[in-house]
């Protein structure tokens, strides 16, 4: 059973996103933009589009691709619902994978088959990633960054007027 809820999930502002997806360590973050028919007007650059109708057959593929990422954050246009829910379909799938492959570990290091002392495991890198949700979605993104073209990508400012 999963501990993760959306009480519990961790958010993150815009300008700590921007500060980080603008630092050495860019490459170690993820942003998963789970928007459906409203993913029109801009998008966080580097971003990986998710629709959230998708999601039940694409969070094997999100965890895969992941893995090797050290902060995930997921966001939709207000990160209210959509963004939250993903994130906690991913950790709670990612915590019972992690849990599966741990016990695969102990039976192979029972049977003198596990690695070796010190080595980090894929395992441990799924332990040791946080994930997050966007503050206020696109949406406060946008108002904020959407013409920074170091950080948005294909922003239409039109399309954002009445927000």
């Amino acid at each position: 059973m999963s501990t993760h809820t959306k009480a519990t999930l961790k958010r993150i502002n815009a300008d700590d996103l921007s500060t980080l997806l603008l630092s050495p360590k860019a490459s170690q973050v993820a942003v998963i933009d789970v928007r459906d028919d409203d993913h029109v007007g801009g998008h966080i650059h580097g971003s990986t589009h998710v629709p959230s109708s998708s999601l039940d057959y694409r969070i094997p593929e999100i965890i895969r691709t992941m893995a090797d990422k050290e902060i995930v954050v997921f966001h939709c246009a207000l990160s209210q619902e959509r963004g939250p829910t993903a994130a906690l379909r991913y950790m709670r799938e990612r915590q019972s994978k992690t849990q599966r492959r741990r016990g695969g570990d102990l039976a192979a290091a029972v049977e003198g088959k596990g690695q070796g002392e010190g080595e980090v495991t894929s395992n441990d890198k799924l332990a040791e990633q946080e994930v997050y949700v966007l503050d206020r979605g696109f949406v406060g993104w946008q108002q904020k960054y959407g013409t920074d073209e170091r950080l948005t990508d294909a922003y239409a400012p039109d399309i954002w007027v009445d927000y």
